[in-house]
């Protein structure tokens, strides 16, 4: 049995929402601090691999993202004019889970926090760490609105500039910047744009992804090695230059383009920790302690198969420690192999390397997703 009794879970991202989910489910207590007082999610759409449908089913949120999403298999590779060059259909999962889909980043954070609040996780926004003292049996936190409280565990998830691991693990490697940067955006979906299209050439690679019934998430990659400022007042005209190579349908969504499309952009930033991610009573879970890159749509699904994978261990043994240790010996060598396999499509697409190359490490990062968690 369990010796965990009371967590703190430090972020509201997916993450931490997932993993307070699956411990109030074991009767585990659960706070969780967040620092944003508006507590809302970062960047627009969500893509969704089968592997992360697969850790939201194991959540208990799946028939949520089938209702409120966009479930769906399969892929079209179009020119950058707009030319379909191959179309892929997978098999279907013998679970019957589809293999990709997309939400918006609100739908998704709503139907979560709807979840963990209707199990009792008492949550604090606006809430910062002050200090964190291991004392071997406990962990005693102060926090920034004044209060203090002792937790058998704490998990920090609070994504990649993560203020649990700047206390806990002072000395480790920082965010690496790829080289990348990536271009988001919502536009109303056609009603036959069912799956995700993907348009490229030996410089430029774009997709759409559908969201919901009546909206679609774009995603654009670019090559911006000197990691320059996008002025946030100035992202419509400059997304709409870059989107004007594009052919087929991109025209139209160019002319499209205003405030309520929902921009943002961010530079790509990989991290990976050296094992272990715990010292103590203290653990990293979710891009505090494996960020990668988009190129798999599976960065949010890897942090909640953290979440899974923890609260599994955590409920299973009766030591602490070996919780962590067996946390560890899940996850490490899965998440190596997703962030390294996931820069490596980055490598590749910045150095216009020939689409044999490209083929061949998408079939390596698809064969290390598959693999059983």
């Amino acid at each position: 049995m369990s010796s965990i009794r009371k967590v703190l879970v430090v972020g509201g991202g997916p993450s931490g929402m997932s993993l307070a989910i699956c411990l109030r489910r074991e009767g585990i207590e659960v706070d969780l601090i967040e620092r944003d007082p508006q507590w809302q999610p970062i960047g627009a759409g969500l893509s969704l691999n089968g592997a992360s449908l697969k850790a939201f089913q194991r959540v208990g949120v799946l028939d949520r993202l089938r209702a409120e999403g966009h479930l769906h298999s399969g892929l079209d590779l179009l020119d950058v004019s707009g030319r379909l060059l191959h179309r892929v259909s997978p098999p279907p999962d013998p679970d019957g889970i589809p293999v990709g889909g997309g939400i918006l980043r609100t739908v998704l954070h709503r139907i979560l926090a709807e979840a963990m609040q209707a199990q009792g996780t008492r949550v604090r926004l606006s809430v910062r760490l002050s200090s964190l003292e291991d004392r071997g049996a406990q962990v005693v936190v102060r926090s920034t609105d004044g209060e203090e409280h002792s937790y058998d565990l704490v998990v920090g998830a609070d994504g990649l500039h993560s203020q649990v691991r700047d206390l806990v693990f002072p000395d480790v490697p920082r965010p690496r910047f790829t080289g990348q940067g990536c271009w988001r955006a919502v536009f109303e979906r056609p009603p036959d744009l069912d799956r995700v299209q993907m348009f490229m050439d030996s410089h430029h690679k774009a997709g759409l992804n559908p969201v919901s019934r009546d909206e679609m998430y774009m995603f654009l990659l670019e090559h911006v090695p000197d990691n320059r400022r996008m002025p946030e007042d100035q992202w419509i005209p400059l997304l709409a230059e870059r989107l004007t190579p594009f052919g087929g349908i991109w025209p139209v969504l160019r002319a499209a383009l205003s405030p309520r499309s929902r921009i943002s952009y961010r530079p790509l930033e990989t991290l990976l920790l050296p094992a272990p991610w715990f010292r103590g009573r203290v653990v990293l879970i979710g891009d505090a302690a494996h960020a990668t890159t988009p190129h798999a749509a599976y960065g949010c699904g890897l942090a909640v198969e953290d979440a899974v994978v923890l609260a599994e261990e955590v409920v299973r043994e009766s030591s602490l420690e070996s919780a962590l240790r067996r946390f560890m010996q899940r996850r490490f060598e899965r998440c190596r192999a997703i962030v390294e396999g996931s820069a490596r499509l980055g490598e590749l697409e910045m150095a216009h390397a020939p689409l044999g190359e490209h083929q061949a490490a998408t079939a390596a990062l698809t064969r290390a997703i598959a693999q059983p968690i």
